[in-house]
């Protein structure tokens, strides 16, 4: 098979010819249909996430159908339109594990990461970490739903009943996550880098009620605030702008340092937590919320082979929503 593979971090993925994965016990094989690119896919690329297991191929938003499966596989049936996300595999044995944490697993399996992922043409996934596509998303419309929707929606549950809420950072992760916001009657405020005037536009366009660079304050104090971009100078700029009380979700895998801040802006029962990965529940939960509200996905396409590009271009910001690696259209 055709695939984009990472052999030296801080180099270009190189476009090689690799065997085809063969299904073993609780494997399907997925014939990749789109993967959608990630900001930790740009970190790993990057070498800002140490020690993958090179060589590696990138990818874990990937949507494909089912062409063969493993021994003891009953979930999925050939031609099965499924989802595999970041989380390929949990040990179940670790104390996170037994306590139904699995987000939190002390020894997991991650796509694109210690496993190969989705940029290829095929993909193995164990059946029990992979969810049903509902038959009318495309594709590329589903694949950002695996990570950028999946994320959101935990670092969503996370701000509990919080009404005003600022997304720092609007990119793959925040565009989704906004639509299932606005239907839980949630507002929402966009944070963009200071000057970005074009992706402001684009966030009160489907539904932030504000819009603004980083280095401002919104018009009303936030009950919230989820941090998606990696700059860590964003977490003292979002508790400024959140009332007592309130709460700073850090989205990302990665952030570069936190400077310094003083005391002031964590008092008043402020508080500063992480999300870290995801667990299956939030995979059933978001797909079922997703077939309800048929949330909408706005994607640039990739050809496998510029999948180099798409990492570039994510890295400058020169698109809006998500960017999809499309390889097999049938």
């Amino acid at each position: 098979m055709k695939a984009m593979v990472l052999t030296q971090q801080q180099n270009p993925l190189k476009l090689e010819e690799v065997p085809t994965p063969i299904p073993g016990p609780n494997e399907v094989l997925i014939q990749v249909m789109a993967c959608a690119v990630c900001r930790t896919d740009l970190h790993i690329y990057l070498g800002e996430l140490t020690h993958p297991n090179l060589p590696l191929i990138l990818g874990h938003q990937v949507v494909g159908k089912v062409i063969d499966t493993g021994p003891g596989c009953k979930k999925y049936q050939l031609g099965d339109v499924v989802g595999a996300p970041w989380l390929a595999k949990s040990c179940g044995q670790c104390f996170y594990c037994m306590e139904r944490e699995e987000n939190l697993c002390d020894n997991p399996l991650l796509r694109g990461y210690q496993i190969n992922g989705g940029f290829a043409e095929y993909c193995l996934a164990d059946e029990d970490y992979i969810f049903a596509i509902p038959s009318d998303y495309s594709p590329e419309e589903a694949a950002p739903m695996l990570c950028g929707g999946l994320i959101g929606y935990r670092s969503l549950k996370m701000a509990g009943k919080a009404v005003n809420i600022g997304f720092y950072g609007f990119g793959s992760s925040a565009h989704i996550l906004l639509q299932v916001a606005r239907h839980q009657g949630q507002q929402i405020y966009a944070f963009t880098r200071p000057g970005d005037t074009i992706t402001q536009d684009f966030a009160k366009s489907i539904g932030a009620v504000w819009a603004g660079g980083s280095d401002q304050l919104p018009p009303v104090l936030l009950d919230a605030a989820i941090i998606f971009a990696s700059a860590g100078e964003l977490i003292p700029a979002a508790l400024k702008a959140v009332r007592k009380g309130g709460k700073v979700i850090c989205a990302g895998i990665h952030m570069s340092d936190i400077p310094s801040f003083s005391y002031d802006l964590l008092y008043g029962e402020r508080s500063v937590c992480s999300v870290m990965n995801l667990t299956r529940q939030d995979g059933a939960d978001f797909f079922a919320l997703a077939k309800e509200l048929h949330i909408r996905s706005h994607v640039t396409n990739y050809p496998l082979e510029k999948a180099n590009e798409a990492l570039l271009d994510l890295k400058e910001g020169k698109f809006r929503g998500s960017a999809v690696i499309k390889i097999n259209s049938n």
